[in-house]
Parts: C-alpha cells; sequence; structure tokens
C-alpha cells in the first residue's frame, strides 16, 4: 500500500490561529461580534492561503467566502458563530495544557476551521477549492442556506469541518432536527376565589407535552423531547398562557413527514384552550449514502478512520439533501461540544490537516 505523503504542517502556527479565533469571541445572533469574527476569519484564511475572503453581509451577521479559483470542485464548509455568550473567555480563557487546547469554540468549530485552512495551505494546487464560513449554523442558518446550497451544487462535493465524532470517526450520516414551539391560550381568573372562571394554560400544557413526548419513534430513530416550559405570572392567577418547546430529530424523509403533521393537528383538551404551532424540521436528514463515496475515499488514504451516523444537525444536512456528496466531521478531534470542558486534541490537529491536504488533492484528480 502506498502510504499517504505527509506535508508540511505546524502545530504551534494552528494554535496560534486557534487562539487568535477564540479570543475573538462570536456568539450567534449578536452581529457586531460575529462581524468582529468574520473580519479575523477572513485574515486568518489570507494569511495563510492568499487571496481575497469576501465578506458576505446577512441580517445575522457576514459570512466569509474564499475561493481560489478555476472550476469548482469541492467546497471546505464551517461556520465561526459559537453558542457561548460574550464574556465566557474571561471566566475561561483560551489555554493549552496536557496535550489539549480549552477555550469556548476550539472543538465547535474553531479548532476544524484552523485545521482546514492549514491544510489546504499545504497543496501545491489549490484550484477548484471553495472556502464558506457561515454566521449562523448554531441557530438554524436561515440566512445562509441559499447560499450554502448553490456553493455546493457548484462544487459538487463538500467537506464539512465540524468536530470528529467520538475516537475521530467521521459523520457519515446525521438526523434531521428541528424545533417546534406550542403556545397555549387559556384565560386567567383568581386562583382562590374563582378558579372555575379561568382556563388554566400550565394544566393543558401539561397534556400537550404528553401528546409531543408520545409522537416520537425510537425504533425508527426518531426523538421528539420537550425541553423547555414556561407558563403563569403568579402563584394566585390561573395561567392565562403557557409556552412549550420541542426538539425533533429524525432518520427519514417519511418521519419528518409524520412528526409536522402530527404537530399540526395538536388540539387542545380543555374547552376554551388554543393552540398555536410554530417550527418545523428545518434541517433534512443527511442519509449515509450521501457520504459513501467520501468515506471510501477517506479510507483509501487513511484505513484506520471509521465512520458514524450521528444525532446532531449541520449545514452537511443541506448539501446532503441536495444529493451532493458530503463528508462530515473532518474537524477537530476532542469532545464537549456547547459545554464548559470543551476541549481539542493537540496530538491529532496534524493527523487531520493532511487529510485534508490528501483528500482535496484526491477529489481535484478525479475531476
Amino acid at each position: 500500500m502506498t502510504m499517504p505523503k505527509t506535508v508540511p504542517v505546524s502545530v504551534d502556527a494552528m494554535l496560534e490561529d486557534l487562539r487568535t479565533l477564540v479570543e475573538t469571541e462570536s456568539p450567534s445572533r449578536d452581529r457586531d461580534a460575529l462581524s468582529s469574527s468574520a473580519k479575523v476569519v477572513a485574515a486568518v484564511i489570507e494569511s495563510r492561503l492568499g487571496g481575497q475572503a469576501v465578506l458576505l453581509e446577512s441580517e445575522a451577521g457576514p459570512h466569509v467566502h474564499w475561493s481560489a479559483g478555476g472550476d469548482p470542485k469541492v467546497l471546505v464548509l464551517g461556520h465561526h458563530d459559537t453558542v457561548f455568550p460574550l464574556g465566557t473567555l474571561e471566566r475561561r480563557p483560551f489555554a493549552v495544557a496536557d496535550g489539549r487546547a480549552t477555550g469556548p469554540g476550539v472543538f465547535d468549530m474553531l479548532g476544524g476551521l484552523v485545521q482546514a485552512v492549514h491544510g489546504l495551505a499545504a497543496l501545491d494546487d489549490r484550484s477548484g477549492v471553495e472556502i464558506l464560513v457561515t454566521a449562523d449554523e448554531e441557530v438554524g442558518s436561515h440566512t445562509s442556506r441559499s447560499l450554502i446550497e448553490e456553493r455546493a451544487l457548484a462544487c459538487g462535493a463538500v467537506l464539512v469541518f465540524e468536530g470528529a465524532a467520538d475516537g475521530g470517526a467521521l459523520k457519515t450520516g446525521r438526523k434531521g432536527c428541528g424545533t417546534f414551539q406550542v403556545a397555549i391560550t387559556g384565560r386567567a381568573s383568581h386562583a382562590g376565589l374563582e378558579p372555575e372562571a379561568g382556563v388554566n394554560a400550565l394544566v393543558e400544557a401539561s397534556y400537550q407535552v404528553l401528546d409531543i413526548a408520545a409522537l416520537g419513534r425510537p425504533e425508527l430513530g426518531t426523538t421528539v423531547t420537550p425541553t423547555v416550559a414556561s407558563a403563569g405570572t403568579l402563584d394566585n392567577v390561573v395561567p392565562a398562557g403557557a409556552t412549550v418547546i420541542v426538539d425533533v430529530r429524525v432518520e427519514s424523509a417519511e418521519e419528518t413527514e409524520r412528526v409536522e403533521s402530527a404537530f399540526a393537528a395538536l388540539s387542545p383538551h380543555l374547552a376554551g384552550a388554543r393552540i398555536e404551532v410554530q417550527g418545523s424540521i428545518g434541517r433534512p436528514p443527511m442519509p449515509e449514502s450521501a457520504s459513501t463515496s467520501l468515506f471510501a475515499l477517506a479510507r483509501r488514504l487513511r484505513p484506520h478512520l471509521e465512520g458514524k451516523a450521528v444525532g446532531g444537525g449541520s449545514d452537511g444536512n443541506f448539501t446532503a439533501a441536495l444529493g451532493v456528496p458530503t463528508l462530515d466531521g473532518l474537524g477537530a478531534v476532542g469532545g464537549g461540544a456547547h459545554a464548559d470542558h470543551e476541549y481539542l486534541l493537540v496530538d491529532a490537529m496534524t493527523e487531520r490537516a493532511n487529510l485534508v491536504t490528501e483528500l482535496v488533492r484526491a477529489i481535484q484528480r478525479a475531476h
């Protein structure tokens, strides 16, 4: 077997760029912070790859697009927004110790972006390569979806640099995912003097939670999980309003249709209560068939790599649903996404960057 060619990648340089990105906080929906972050992402790309990274303004914040020119062949896809609020960095600053890099966003997914850029920098020929780094992945990709789909179709292959699955596995399939909000309207009354005059929205919400939870079909990979609820104003007032928020994950288009139809058909149990449902399964499932060709290519380059279907969604869901070959989980090896113990394994950075180089080179040769 021909061993993969090792390319010169500096871990110190990658950690330098990772520190730069982490120390520019980028919480979703904070346009000022995301504007600053986009400029820093663009500067890192330009410093390592040359050319110009273009900032594409949106309501969510700027998306960053870079192209090497030539006929599009492969889209490197990521995001620069993170889930952590401003001020997290002060409490949990970037650090490297005991073989781990820590700090807000190192695993999801700033480490992956850095590895991708440095892997591409090792290519002698970058023709046909594009990078798209979006500003709203963590909140649904509402402003970036059309751009993602456009560039994916133009390129014909997508490499997604979300964090790796457990043990460094690549992500070969993802569930579709969405959020629903169920708003219940009742009628207020005095809880002591005339509770019967009211319509208790909290009681109605309790019925709805049970109905909603019953929609899950674990044997089909469908999870329907009420996650947030609120109701009421004062302890002596029959609550006139309540809200239930629900996380949904599905593996098939058929389950998407069934669950969305079931939410639309929810009806009140209490006379006088009203229900309004908002939301949908916004990210379609990413079938494992979408990753077959690219995963096989990755396995030829790295026979030890494993693939895993996971429950979380990414922008790869959109590209896979279009039929564009998509391989996910190419980013950092580590764990703790969205948590205070988030970390990246420094020793894995070189191999992952080298994998970027070799995958892109192989895709280029295939065209």
